[in-house]
């Protein structure tokens, strides 16, 4: 009886001991990721710095580009056509209405973490008053702000999209959404729900850094077309030609 009790006082000495080991070890461990995260927390710091640097460098280049950009007929229009997911967000009318647009601009705020506006700048046309569309995201605690230019139609225009009336006053729904709407979702976005917008993200961070990218694509599009049309026109040439040699054979078969 003595020795199985000094066996168990043993094996709970031996657990007492692990458990004690276990503990310290992990508290070394919590020391060391604090340590991490201490340094980790400076990197983002001085990320942020230097991404505020180089904000502010590549602005005049920015704007040097918008210059460029308005002297090409039609260019935002048609980098946002050659965009594979963009693309899909205009419907015919807005196709009509984006060959106004004239420019886009992409700001970051001061504190890079705290937001970011979109603009789009147009010229006269007969679809709204607005010279320019601004939509901005602003990253609070409870969630992200998001504000934008309400849009002001001209009479007999509107979103698309929306609920319209025929010639004879009866009401007639469009099935096809317009890109226009993405003015109106302007809410208080919770962090449990999709906090990044996808459009601005596919503007900010896709086609506004490189544009020529797409606008290139659609260039390159025109001439592969007009590759295609020549190899056709050449084929059909060909089988014209061989059609005549043809029939010249025939005829000289025929005489003799």
């Amino acid at each position: 009886m003595v020795g199985e009790n000094k066996k168990l006082k043993a094996e709970e000495n031996l657990e007492n001991n692990i458990d004690g080991e276990l503990l310290l070890s992990i508290e070394k461990l919590q020391e060391v990721q604090d340590e991490l995260d201490k340094i980790n927390e400076e990197a983002s710091d001085k990320v942020l710095e230097v991404e505020q640097k180089y904000n502010e460098i590549r602005k005049p280049v920015y704007n040097k580009r918008n210059e460029i950009v308005k002297s090409i007929p039609h260019f935002w229009f048609s980098a946002f056509m050659s965009h594979p997911a963009l693309c899909e967000l205009l419907n015919l009318e807005d196709q009509k209405i984006f060959k106004y647009l004239v420019s886009l601009e992409v700001e970051d705020n001061r504190d890079v973490k705290s937001g970011y506006s979109i603009t789009f700048n147009f010229n006269s046309n007969p679809y709204f008053e607005n010279t320019k569309l601004t939509k901005t995201f602003t990253f609070l605690e409870e969630g992200t702000k998001i504000t934008a230019t309400p849009i002001k139609w001209k009479e007999g225009k509107g979103v698309p999209n929306k609920v319209n009336h025929d010639k004879n006053g009866n009401k007639r729904a469009r099935i096809d959404i317009s890109f226009f709407t993405w003015f109106d979702d302007c809410e208080l976005k919770d962090d449990m729900d999709e906090i990044q917008d996808e459009v601005a993200e596919l503007i900010k961070d896709d086609l506004w850094p490189n544009p020529l990218n797409y606008f290139n694509n659609d260039i390159d599009e025109e001439d592969v077309d007009d590759e295609a049309d020549d190899e056709e026109k050449d084929e059909d040439d060909s089988e014209d030609d061989d059609q005549e040699e043809g029939d010249g054979e025939s005829e000289d078969g025929n005489d003799s």
